[in-house]
C-alpha cells in the first residue's frame, strides 16, 4: 500500500521531469499493448522519454512492450492540433510490481491534462466466434484480478486533494460516446469491429480450459493480463474510457493447440495496418466533437 503523502512525491516528481521535456497539455492518452506501440510513430514533433529515465515508472520487460512515453502532435481532419501522449506498452502486475505501481502512469498522463484515455491490448479469444486477427471494442469488464489499484488510502494528487471519490462509480466504465465513435470509424474504414466484455485476470499463465469455460458463462468474450486496472484508476480520476482488444490467439481448448507469447505478437502484426487505420480514424476524424464542453 502506498501511502498518499509518498504518492503526492513520486507524481509531482514524474510530471516535473515530463514537463520539463514537453509542457504543452495533453488532449487524450493512449496505452499501446503488445505489439501495438507501432502507432506512436505516427507523432509529429515527438518526445520520446523511456520509462527508465521517469521517475517512479519501471521498464517493461515483455517483448512487444517498447517502455517509452511518446509525447507529440497529431492534426486532425479540420487541420487541429491534438496533444497526445502515448504509452508505448505497459509494466504489469505479473512481473511483481503492485497495482499502485501498475496504474501509476494512467495517474500521470490525467495531471498532464489528458481528460480521455483508450487503451488497447492483446487478448485470448474467449467467445469462439472471434478468430486471431479479430479487433473487439471493449463495452465493459470483469475484474478477476482479485485485486483493485484503488485499495488504501484514497489517492492524493500533486495539489493535496484526492484524485477520485472514495468510492468510485463503474457503472459507464467505457464511455458510451467514444464507443459508438469507434464504431463510425471502423465502418467507414470497412474494418470489422467486434464488440464484447473484457475479462482481466492477474497472469503471467495462460488460462486452463476450465477457467476459458468458466469465462464464458461467466460472460467474457475475450480474456488478458492487463488494462482493467488502468481503467479503474481513469474513471476514479473522471476520465472517458474507450478500449479495444486484438483478439491474438483462440482461449486455451477451443483449438487444442498450445498458447504462446510469440502467437500473441505474430498476430499483433499482422492485423497492425487495420488496428492503426482505427486509431488514427479515431483521433482525426471528428473526435474532438466527442469532447463535452465545459
Amino acid at each position: 500500500m502506498t501511502h498518499p503523502i509518498d504518492f503526492q512525491t513520486q507524481l509531482k516528481a514524474s510530471v516535473e521531469l515530463i514537463k520539463s521535456r514537453f509542457d504543452k497539455p495533453l488532449d487524450i492518452a493512449l496505452v499501446l499493448g503488445s505489439g501495438l506501440g507501432a502507432y506512436a510513430d505516427r507523432l509529429e514533433n515527438p518526445t520520446v522519454i523511456p520509462y527508465g529515465e521517469i521517475p517512479h515508472f519501471h521498464p517493461s520487460a515483455v517483448e512487444g512492450h517498447a517502455g517509452n512515453l511518446v509525447l507529440g502532435d497529431l492534426k486532425d481532419a479540420d487541420g487541429k492540433t491534438l496533444k497526445v501522449g502515448c504509452l508505448q506498452g505497459r509494466f504489469h502486475y505479473y512481473e511483481g510490481h503492485e497495482m499502485a505501481a501498475v496504474t501509476f502512469p494512467i495517474r500521470v498522463l490525467a495531471a498532464l491534462g489528458a481528460k480521455t484515455l483508450l487503451v488497447t491490448n492483446a487478448a485470448g479469444g474467449v467467445n469462439a466466434t472471434y478468430k486471431p486477427g479479430t479487433l473487439m471494442l471493449i463495452s465493459d469488464h470483469l475484474n478477476l484480478t482479485g485485486q483493485n489499484p484503488l485499495r488504501g488510502a484514497n489517492a492524493v494528487g500533486i495539489d493535496g486533494k484526492p484524485l477520485g471519490a472514495r468510492f468510485s462509480d463503474m457503472t459507464h466504465a467505457y464511455d458510451q460516446t467514444l464507443r459508438q465513435h469507434l464504431k463510425t470509424i471502423a465502418q467507414a474504414e470497412g474494418i470489422v469491429l467486434e464488440e464484447g466484455i473484457y475479462a482481466g485476470l492477474s497472469g503471467p499463465s495462460y488460462e486452463t480450459p476450465a477457467e476459458i469455460r468458466m469465462l464464458r458463462t461467466l460472460g467474457a468474450d475475450a480474456v488478458g493480463m492487463s488494462t482493467v486496472a488502468e481503467v479503474i484508476v481513469a474513471r476514479h480520476m473522471g476520465m472517458r474510457v474507450a478500449g479495444v482488444s486484438c483478439i491474438t490467439n483462440a482461449g486455451a481448448g477451443i483449438t487444442g493447440e498450445a498458447l504462446s507469447h510469440a502467437e500473441v505478437t505474430e498476430t499483433a502484426e499482422r492485423v497492425k495496418a487495420d488496428f492503426t487505420r482505427l486509431l488514427h480514424g479515431f483521433l482525426t476524424k471528428g473526435f474532438l466533437a466527442t469532447m463535452p464542453h465545459d
